[in-house]
């Protein structure tokens, strides 16, 4: 187990490969369950969608109901439920996640209309508010700090890569088998997760009790209070942390507003296919996997050629990688530059979503790390719901082109306030 000290400290060894990150057992292993668990989320969400739209015949409202339901109680719980992983064994937690979430899926099986799919999905969704930060917790103490970023890049890998492979995988098995094979294999993912990380002998990093020299002496501490009375102040010393640390906040910051701007991105894109470029809807599928051979190309890329680059410098090139794409889509309408457009809007996702969760995890204390994780997983999950809201409305008002021009103004806008106000003043600090 790895009890490194901060990222702050300076003569950090040379970044760890990929390779020699899988090398480290504990983090093989959660890299194997994270696979066969995101294969069966892809899967299960496919079907469900299948059944709303050819069988329910849902609206295109009802069908983007079911990506905000699973969305929706992560932001709202993300902050609360960190306090909880801060303080319940880390296995337990995983592994009590992971066998929750194959029985609910199950109850997809039943399920007959938009609503019953919808309080499944939430339900699942509240489970998964309590793994994601304690599965973040679990990298941190199987990786050294000089390994972060390959294991970051590993673990969003798999998120990108099954963006790529999921849909066709789960399309063919529901047009040969049904949607309830989707069902039962995601449900067996789960299983088959939870006895990985079952496997594992877990712990925490060391904790050194220095949040409060971290996060301000106007935070209240925890230890003069117990059980529900001690919740909201560990809250806020979670977030107190964040809103301390410049740039923290900063990378934090651009992750949400990266997710913001790929929930107006994803609905939009189907229309502006059709209403643009008065295209087929093989070109939106063509286009749309372009974000994620990006992404899936982006975190390769970023490991092999980025490692000497500081964290906040690969979020700036992420921020305004974003920026072209979108400027290419909206200056130039042609299937060749949306393609184009939307492979870089992918390539460029990565050099946020690496860096920022690897500086998350470098420079955020061990006792704190679950509060941290669980409050940025809520500000990203919000940011896409509030992506998948406004796009609509933004678009019937001033049009989707317009919209990708916004959004890409503001990612410029957040480049020049992060330049300016928010640059740490120890470079170390970005380093690796």
């Amino acid at each position: 187990m790895s009890t490194a000290p901060t990222a702050s400290a300076t003569g950090m060894p040379e970044p760890l490969s990929m390779r020699e990150v899988l090398a480290v057992p504990t983090m093989r292993r959660l890299w194997y369950a994270q696979i066969v668990s995101n294969f069966g989320d892809f899967l299960a969400l496919f079907a469900v969608i299948s059944v709303l739209t050819f069988k329910l015949h849902a609206t295109p409202e009802q069908v983007t109901g079911v990506q905000i339901s699973y969305l929706l109680p992560i932001a709202v719980l993300g902050v609360l439920a960190g306090v909880f992983v801060d303080r319940w064994p880390l296995k337990p937690t995983l592994v009590s996640s992971d066998m929750i979430r194959a029985g609910l899926v199950l109850l997809l099986m039943v399920a007959h209309s938009a609503m019953s799919f919808y309080l499944v999905l939430a339900a699942i969704s509240v489970v998964s508010s309590f793994f994601s930060p304690a599965q973040g917790v679990a990298i941190r103490s199987a990786v050294p700090l000089h390994g972060l970023r390959s294991a970051n890049s590993l673990m969003q890998q798999v998120m990108f890569g099954m963006r790529i492979v999921g849909p066709p995988t789960a399309a063919f098995l529901v047009a040969s088998f049904g949607e309830k094979v989707c069902f039962w294999v995601d449900a067996i993912s789960f299983v088959a997760s939870g006895s990985l990380i079952a496997s594992l002998a877990l712990s925490r990093p060391s904790v050194e009790k220095k949040a409060e020299a971290l996060i301000g002496k106007d935070t209240p501490q925890t230890g003069s209070k117990t059980g529900l009375a001690s919740i909201w102040p560990d809250m806020k010393q979670g977030i107190g942390f964040i809103v301390h640390h410049a740039a923290l906040l900063f990378v934090i910051l651009a992750l949400a507003s990266g997710m913001f701007v790929l929930g107006c991105f994803g609905p939009l894109i189907a229309v502006y296919v059709r209403d643009t470029l008065h295209a087929s809807t093989k070109v939106f599928g063509v286009a749309s996997a372009m974000i994620g051979v990006g992404m899936f190309a982006g975190v390769n890329v970023l490991n092999t050629f980025g490692k000497k680059l500081k964290n906040t410098t690969l979020v700036y090139a992420g921020l305004g990688g974003i920026a072209v794409g979108l400027v290419v889509l909206t200056s130039v309408p042609f299937v060749w530059a949306t393609i184009l457009g939307d492979l870089m809007i992918g390539f460029a996702v990565a050099g946020i979503v690496i860096p920022s969760n690897v500086m998350i995890q470098q420079e955020t204390p061990a006792e704190l790390m679950g509060r941290v994780g669980s409050t940025v997983m809520s500000l990203v999950f919000t940011a896409q719901i509030a992506g998948l809201v406004l796009s609509g409305q933004l678009a019937e008002r001033i049009g989707v082109r317009h919209v990708f021009a916004v959004c890409a103004g503001m990612l410029v806008v957040l480049v020049v306030v992060g330049k300016m106000w928010m640059e740490p003043k120890d470079e170390g600090h970005a380093k690796q």
